[in-house]
């Protein structure tokens, strides 16, 4: 009876439009009600799951994410990606998804990819006879590499549901191949439909001009590595990695670039606060949620459930995965993630998924929900930034959506392309 009242609270409350947060935190209160509790468990909940240390990491990942799209660091690995795979037909294309893995790799933010390549690539891409429709699937599907090439901070959320055994360094590390591989097959199906719509080819610019955008861009990429070297060298931990990325690219913005300037680190700084405090009440909402699923045994319940439908790992997993995948269409990735990798995990863990491995599964699974109607935030802004309507960016989008499906399988199924690199530093 509980249970139905937690969870039909919620889908009803998500229904009328309710922002996440409070449907969660709502629906909670009410679940906590017919269990008799005191209503203050709830709010304890909340700031035990907003307590925890590694969470800090996030408001300052949101902050160097920010600041290096407002200091031009985005411009600049555009034209670094533009050098390696601009040549050819559909070039801006592969530039689009190309720029968009490097962003990642200095972001870590889906969103923020999706503005920083709508605002510098879309435009460009239409005045060169790319369809707009083309352009926004490109951008928003190649986002979701940023989820998955270090640093991520829903990596970092996915650590702290975890609980102990579960390394931010593994994840980012984990992370690589999946995010090399799934932007390579987005490649793959951007150069067949710009064949098939007969897109411009793109020239190679020789590589001095190569060498020179690449050198020009070394400082803005160096953010990467100087956050996974520090981390895997256990100078700094994750945290303290996020930090020093803040620090190290206020002074690359100020003093290398010189395109960072007071006016927009504090419209900078102001966005930052905006989305940390978004994502954290969502994250304290979803902790109670969470706490109220634990305490009417959902995750056993779910358990048992699937084991009567079957003990075979690889179909175990499969049903996750379209669980995962349900889900990601409806509610934002960070609640998704806090609320359900109590619930999924210990069932993946039986069947023999390492816990790292699941995180990055999680990661391009709920990805693809933010890139999925009706809630995909990523589609939105993407649609939004490049001026065309959702409706006609649906209708064209299935190639893309393919090629993250088929990613999604490959990573899920092949445990090596997420397992080699952490079992290398360990």
């Amino acid at each position: 009876m509980e249970l139905a009242v937690l969870l039909i609270s919620l889908i009803v409350l998500l229904l009328m439009g309710v922002p996440v947060a409070f449907a969660l935190l709502a629906s909670s209160i009410l679940t906590f009600i017919a269990l008799d509790f005191q209503l203050v468990v709830v709010f304890q909940r909340m700031a035990a799951g907003m307590s925890v240390f590694t969470l800090m990491a996030i408001p300052f990942f949101v902050f160097a994410g920010d600041l290096m799209y407002r200091s031009g660091i985005a411009d600049r690995l555009v034209r670094v990606a533009e050098g390696f795979f601009g040549h050819g037909r559909g070039g801006l294309g592969r530039v689009n998804i190309g720029a968009s893995m490097l962003f990642g790799a200095v972001s870590g933010s889906a969103i923020a990819s999706a503005s920083a390549m709508g605002s510098a690539l879309t435009p460009l891409m239409r005045e060169k006879g790319y369809d707009g429709d083309y352009a926004v699937n490109v951008t928003v599907t190649a986002a979701i590499v940023g989820l998955l090439i270090p640093p991520s901070h829903n990596m970092i959320i996915y650590a702290a549901s975890a609980g102990k055994g579960v390394s931010v360094g593994d994840l980012f590390l984990a992370g690589i191949v999946p995010g090399i591989l799934t932007g390579a097959l987005l490649m793959v199906v951007a150069w067949i439909v710009a064949v098939k719509r007969n897109y411009p080819s793109g020239r190679f610019p020789g590589w001095r001009a190569l060498l020179g955008s690449f050198i020009w861009a070394i400082p803005g990429l160096m953010t990467a590595i100087i956050i996974m070297g520090g981390i895997l060298s256990g100078i700094f931990t994750a945290t303290e990695s996020s930090a020093i990325a803040v620090v190290y690219t206020i002074l690359i913005g100020l003093l290398v670039y010189r395109t960072l300037g007071l006016a927009k680190l504090f419209e900078s700084a102001k966005e930052s606060v905006k989305i940390t405090a978004m994502v954290l009440l969502i994250i304290g909402a979803a902790t109670s949620f969470g706490y109220a699923l634990a305490i009417l045994e959902a995750p056993t319940k779910l358990a048992e459930l699937i084991n009567t439908i079957t003990d075979n790992p690889i179909l175990i997993l499969l049903i996750v995965n379209v669980f995962l995948l349900f889900l990601g269409t409806f509610m934002d990735m960070s609640p998704l993630i806090v609320i359900t990798t109590p619930i999924f995990l210990p069932v993946v863990a039986q069947a023999g998924v390492d816990p790292v491995h699941f995180g990055i599964i999680m990661m391009i699974n709920l990805g693809i929900g933010l890139v999925t109607p009706p809630v995909g935030a990523v589609l939105f802004v993407g649609s939004a930034v490049g001026k065309v309507p959702i409706e006609k960016t649906i209708r064209t989008i299935a190639p893309f959506y393919g090629a993250l499906i088929v990613a999604l399988m490959l990573i899920s199924f092949i445990p090596s392309l997420s397992l080699t690199l952490p079992g290398l530093f360990k």
